[in-house]
């Protein structure tokens, strides 16, 4: 599932890469976002075709070989683990970045609807993370968090709010992921033997917060 996910992530990079002439001045400050497939000499036709087609098999294909985004209810998604037959904070928050850079908004918001209510712990030792793996019903397997489901969660949400502007409870987009942040940066506990999701020296991020 992460390989055919990234698939469509390395689709959606290689269209919006960061300008490369400063490397002190990313594309933020630029304005300037050069477009690698096009300059390898497809077309935008063709560029949009292939995300689209890409868009259609991961999230609306076929359930043998192709779909890998399954809605429950009228406002929930998971991604599925097809190899483990399992839901995993990595792949929804993949999930999530592809809508997001997409502009789909409701599977954005089925899928942090989904992760929100079934993978967030509201309180004890993790509380502000989130379990890595769980069930299709939405029970956890593991609850320990792991490091990407949160990186990958903040980063959606921030986009989200840039591209859509914030709505009213998790749907504040900028809210929850500052929540994520904080808990992210500020969680040390060694009596429940949960840390901060980055190291203090080195600033790198953990593998997990323990």
């Amino acid at each position: 599932m992460r390989y055919l996910l990234a698939s469509l992530f390395v689709l959606l990079i290689c269209t919006s890469v960061a300008a490369q002439d400063n490397p002190q001045q990313g594309a933020f400050f630029t304005g300037e976002y050069p477009n690698i497939l096009l300059e390898l000499g497809l077309t935008e036709e063709v560029i949009q075709a292939r995300i689209d087609a890409v868009w259609q098999s991961l999230f609306y294909g076929n359930d043998d070989n192709e779909r890998v985004y399954y809605p429950v209810g009228d406002d929930m998604a998971y991604i599925l683990d097809v190899n483990n037959q399992d839901v995993r904070s990595e792949g929804m928050s993949y999930g999530m970045m592809i809508a997001v850079q997409l502009d789909r908004q409701e599977e954005f918001n089925r899928l942090w609807n989904w992760a929100r209510t079934y993978m967030y712990h509201e309180s004890g030792q993790y509380e502000g993370y989130f379990s890595w793996h769980n069930r299709i019903d939405g029970t956890a397997i593991d609850r320990n968090p792991a490091s990407d489901g949160e990186i990958w969660f903040t980063t959606a949400l921030l986009f989200a709010a840039a591209r859509w502007g914030n709505g009213e409870g998790i749907f504040n987009y900028e809210a929850e992921a500052n929540a994520i942040l904080e808990a992210m940066l500020h969680t040390e506990s060694p009596s429940s033997g949960a840390t901060n999701m980055f190291d203090e020296e080195t600033h790198l991020v953990v593998f997990v917060p323990q």
